[in-house]
């Protein structure tokens, strides 16, 4: 995913011209892409959740009780201009990164608890998204709270309930196709990476090494918050590390493409820079526990 989305954006930059038409299909191309993702799920993702709620409430309560707060305190720390402030916050708010269940496999944590805290802050999203981005940046700029709301239902939420139906009425033709779900799910993510490359070329060339900064320090908050906590709520060591993966990955594609709707090409800039960075640390992070569990 690194690799395709760094490819993206750097035809971004230099071809902007080939991402122009594909602007009005964003919203049509992920949801798509939880369409995927909903024909995939099974109903046993759902049974930690039944079995053990209070481990994926705590786990819930991390994600979208550091993230956003971490955002805002370093945009605020870094002196950042509004649209990314906004940005970092946006980044904060969504729920985890699907890609943090496949991460959470190589580094041999806890997959179960990984896609069943994955899943839960997806469908908790709809409400608790808008809310944490109304609370932090509404005296900066226009929350259209309800409008949010509507369409991460749209975008996100119904997508995924269709997808669970067609898996389980038409199981066998799903069975035969699902081997190409991740690869448009990261096919999707570098498009809309590009997308905002090319929608802030100019842009680019104006900002300092800053916004970098500002990325690297908002994922290190959500990996070391993601442990820690995990540390003090008793988990041992397998669900740490996965809490530490959930915490750190957003769906920074779904934080892209609100922003772009909602507020400008420059606040998904953050996003977009998020998504590239998050799948990087996780994946060295994975890749090392994996050979201390080896």
């Amino acid at each position: 995913m690194p690799a395709w989305v760094v490819i993206a954006g750097i035809a971004g930059f230099f071809r902007p011209q080939i991402y122009y038409p594909l602007k009005p299909y964003t919203n049509w191309a992920f949801s798509l892409t939880m369409l995927g993702i909903g024909a995939v799920l099974n109903f046993e993702d759902f049974l930690p959740v039944l079995r053990k709620p209070h481990l994926v409430l705590l786990g819930t309560l991390t994600q979208f009780g550091m993230m956003p707060l971490s955002g805002f305190l370093v945009a605020k720390s870094l002196n950042l201009p509004g649209p990314l402030l906004v940005g970092l916050v946006m980044t904060g708010a969504v729920p985890g990164a699907m890609a943090s269940n496949v991460i959470s496999y190589v580094a041999k944590a806890d997959v179960a608890y990984s896609i069943a805290l994955t899943t839960t802050s997806t469908f908790l999203s709809p409400f608790l998204t808008p809310f944490f981005v109304y609370f932090f940046v509404h005296k900066i700029v226009e929350v259209k709270f309800l409008a949010m709301m509507a369409s991460i239902l749209q975008m996100v939420i119904i997508p995924l309930f269709l997808g669970f139906l067609l898996k389980h009425f038409f199981k066998k033709c799903v069975e035969s196709v699902k081997e190409f779900f991740p690869a448009f799910s990261t096919l999707f993510i570098a498009y809309i990476c590009g997308l905002i490359i090319a929608l802030n070329q100019d842009y680019i060339l104006r900002i300092s090494a800053v916004i970098f900064l500002a990325v690297f320090m908002h994922n290190l908050a959500g990996l070391l918050s993601g442990f820690g906590l995990g540390k003090l709520y008793g988990f041992d060591k397998r669900r740490r590390r996965t809490l530490s993966i959930e915490v750190g990955m957003q769906n920074a594609g779904m934080g892209a493409v609100l922003s772009l709707k909602f507020f400008s090409s420059q606040t998904a800039l953050v996003s977009a820079l998020f998504a590239t960075w998050c799948v990087i640390t996780a994946s060295f992070l994975a890749e090392l526990w994996s050979r201390k569990s080896e």
